[in-house]
């Protein structure tokens, strides 16, 4: 029986190394984490206080306005985390 040729198969070459980019820690937002913290506990406090004072502040006249209040700076603060890097 005739023998079958040997297939020689290329030599391994590795992919061409990629440029490293340099990433900037520092982007010139340094506001947004203290902001971010700042609406979170603003929203935690007033509901906190309006809770604790059974409804007479923050603001007495809007009575459980004042709930959705300080939901509000919550979500403020999660929108302004979307701009962190």
């Amino acid at each position: 029986m005739p023998k079958s040729r040997i297939r020689k198969k290329d030599d391994f070459t590795p992919p061409p190394a990629a440029k490293q980019q340099n990433v900037r820690l520092n982007s010139g937002r340094r506001w947004v984490a203290p902001l971010m913290l700042a609406m979170f506990a603003l929203g935690l406090a007033w509901i906190v206080v309006f809770y604790v004072t059974r409804g007479d502040l923050p603001i007495s006249a809007l009575h459980n306005w004042n709930i959705v209040i300080g939901f509000g700076f919550i979500a403020a603060g999660f929108v302004v985390s979307t701009q962190w890097k």
